[in-house]
């Protein structure tokens, strides 16, 4: 197994291509109808927040990432139920949307659920070489 610091740049890169590939989901004119966009996105998202777990904890175990990135992951959807008018203009910029999303919908936990099991089984395939 790779130690704890050479996990760390190919994570980085990895989280790095994520957020670049669920930016360009988002943003760019790809003709994708707004179903596969949102919800791309949102998978895309799951499994930046496993990298970004995986990235803190290098030497976990697969299980207990995926366990924490899905718990942060159901936290900040349901941080969306919570309403304040500084935070509620936060979300309506570009930063905020794409950090804390403006609606809640359980819909985006299964997607979130998605990207972290996606990620996680990347994540241990690349460990086993």
């Amino acid at each position: 197994m790779p130690s704890s610091r050479s996990r760390r740049l190919p994570l980085f890169a990895a989280i790095l291509a994520v957020i670049a590939a669920g930016v360009g989901v988002r943003l760019l004119p790809l003709g994708l109808p707004k179903e596969i966009v949102k919800y791309a996105g949102s998978v895309l998202w799951g499994a930046m927040v496993y990298g970004l777990v995986a990235f803190v904890r290098p030497a976990a175990a697969t299980g207990r990432l995926v366990l924490v990135a899905l718990i942060v992951a159901m936290l900040v959807e349901l941080f969306r139920l919570v309403h304040t008018p500084a935070l509620d203009a936060f979300r309506l910029t570009l930063a905020g949307q794409l950090l804390l999303g403006r609606i809640f919908s359980p819909w985006n936990i299964l997607a979130y659920a998605v990207g972290i099991g996606s990620a996680a089984a990347f994540d241990a395939a690349t460990r086993r070489r």
